[in-house]
């Protein structure tokens, strides 16, 4: 693919300092370690890494032209633009260059705390078994309609997002739904990206490390509502206190849903089991093979799209009732009488709610054992609320390694111990996480139910920059055998 400088760079506000507009661009680039002969070279100012630093990096590897956000003159034959923000116009000169591919399929944005990686990919599912053509960009994989791509962040960087887009548009997907992160939405991933909608589910605890403020993460959420078009749809979770606020600004059409609150889209918990649940959603009563409250508002969020996407609701309701759980979401596995739970709880509101839906089905000669960890080089607050939590919803928790990073585990571990008092001490520390789950199995007996919290899907473990092969649901697979 070759397209020209001028037609690559239209709705920029930029000033040509050097060379000509009429030069051709082979593709684009940030990372002068992918930058090749032909290239446009974005000098983006990152979080850790200016990218200002690498242009003459960049030039070495063939770059043909430079977008910068400083005054540089280079001796050679090299086009350079200047621009305001770097960050903001990569998103816009990448959709440029892919001939906008959001503006020809149906791109639906799936942001909050918990709640993303569930809703999304029921998503795309349902789509698949009505028919359509459907794509996914999401933490687990990412899929254009049913070949899977492996992924390494929730939300790409706005050049592979562009690339995924464009490969649905080749493939003929109609819709695309895919999770926004809070990080994607500040880092600009998402930029010169057109969303026919934006679901939100729900804002907690987390990212604090990277955000500072509850007030900050916030208003890094709503600002995705707020660059919605007006012919698009914005729905959000009103039993959130912050749900209303996060629509505030937007001039998107408004939408709600919930289980406490009248809303424009209500469902009712009817009955719940560790096998599923029967719910009542829009009137209509249905079966599911999910359970727990946060999957009841999860399927309201992905019904209610739906349903806005113009789909029939027998149809949507049918489709859903067949659905399996997510990989890593609530995922069971059942041998010799215990049964294990692997989830991705990793923040405060995740783990209560995964732990107050096991203590609402299990009965009362069945124990909980809960076994967590909590990430390195993270916010560090929500370790001792997290202990807590495990301490107060189980008969046993486990203190664990999660991904330690480049902290000390043992270090993590007593971080989350420290928020315990000595009525709470059902507690045992175990820094070697296949150890701690070993422990969770000979501990449990027959009936008797263990909770893996943390990682889920994940099939690594992260310590000191280096990943190594680990999953929880292999793991406990290997122990209850």
């Amino acid at each position: 693919m070759q397209k020209q400088l001028k037609d690559i760079i239209k709705n920029i506000n930029s000033k040509l300092i050097s060379g000509s507009i009429d030069t051709f661009v082979s593709g684009i680039s940030f990372d002068s370690r992918k930058t090749k002969k032909g290239h446009l070279f974005v000098a983006v100012a990152g979080v850790n890494v200016d990218g200002h630093n690498f242009i003459k990096n960049a030039i070495k590897a063939g770059a043909s032209a430079i977008i910068t956000e400083t005054n540089i003159l280079i001796n050679e034959n090299i086009t350079i633009l200047k621009v305001e923000n770097s960050s903001q116009t990569l998103g816009i000169v990448t959709s440029n260059f892919y001939d906008n591919p959001s503006s020809k399929i149906k791109l639906i944005g799936i942001t909050g705390t918990n709640g993303k990686t569930t809703t999304a990919t029921l998503l795309y599912k349902l789509f698949l078994s009505l028919g359509y053509k459907t794509g996914l960009i999401s933490t687990v994989k990412n899929y254009i309609n049913k070949n899977g791509i492996p992924t390494k962040y929730t939300t790409p960087d706005t050049i592979t997002f562009n690339n995924l887009l464009n490969e649905m548009v080749l493939a003929g997907c109609e819709y695309c739904f895919a999770e926004v992160s809070s990080h994607a939405i500040h880092q600009n991933r998402i930029g010169g990206l057109t969303f026919s909608a934006a679901v939100f589910t729900n804002i907690t605890h987390d990212h604090l490390d990277y955000h500072k403020t509850f007030k900050e993460y916030i208003k890094i959420k709503k600002s995705f509502f707020d660059n919605l078009q007006e012919n698009a749809f914005a729905l959000t979770n009103k039993d959130d206190k912050n749900g209303e606020i996060i629509l505030q600004n937007t001039k998107a059409k408004k939408y709600t849903y919930a289980i406490r609150n009248f809303a424009d889209f209500n469902t009712k918990v009817i009955e719940q089991h560790i096998n599923g649940m029967l719910l009542n959603i829009d009137n209509t009563e249905f079966w599911t093979l999910l359970t727990g409250t946060f999957n009841a508002y999860n399927l309201t969020a992905v019904f209610s799209t739906a349903i806005l996407l113009k789909q029939n609701k027998i149809d949507v309701l049918t489709a859903l009732s067949s659905l399996q759980a997510v990989e890593g979401r609530f995922e069971t596995v059942t041998k010799n009488g215990i049964t294990a739970i692997i989830d991705y709880a990793h923040t405060p509101d995740a783990l209560q709610n995964v732990i107050k839906t096991i203590n609402e089905f299990k009965k009362n000669e069945q124990s909980l054992i809960t076994v967590v960890g909590a990430g390195g080089n993270r916010d560090k607050d929500k370790r001792p609320i997290m202990a807590k939590i495990a301490s107060l919803g189980s008969d046993k928790a486990i203190l664990t390694s999660d991904n330690p990073r480049n902290e000390k585990a043992e270090t993590i571990i007593e971080d989350m111990y420290n928020g315990l008092n000595n009525s709470e001490m059902n507690v045992l520390k175990i820094t070697d996480r296949k150890e701690a789950i070993k422990t969770a199995v000979m501990l449990a007996k027959k009936g008797d139910i263990i909770l893996i919290a943390g990682k889920g899907h994940e099939n690594y473990q992260e310590i000191n920059g280096i990943r190594t092969h680990f999953d929880d649901k292999e793991t406990v697979e290997f122990f209850l055998n």
